[in-house]
């Protein structure tokens, strides 16, 4: 992810199929700088800078309501 058009800082958590955190970026705007997860992901949820870290989420953190993964064929 890039906020190379993005007026505001955010920060990004990478989130496995499961809803575990993977890890969170904090992105500033008009940067080129690419942020990219740590393995795979399923979802990039993106909050307001520090959204995360004043909730007490981190990497490991679980998020729940996330629509479940579908099972492989």
């Amino acid at each position: 992810m890039v906020m190379k058009n993005t007026l505001i800082p955010l920060s990004v958590a990478f989130i496995d199929a499961k809803g575990v955190v993977i890890n969170i970026a904090e992105m500033q705007p008009h940067s080129e700088q690419s942020h990219c997860t740590a393995r795979n992901a399923r979802y990039a949820l993106e909050m307001t800078k520090g959204w995360f870290a004043a909730k007490g989420v981190r990497a490991g953190s679980v998020i729940g309501g996330l629509e479940p993964a579908s099972s492989p064929r």
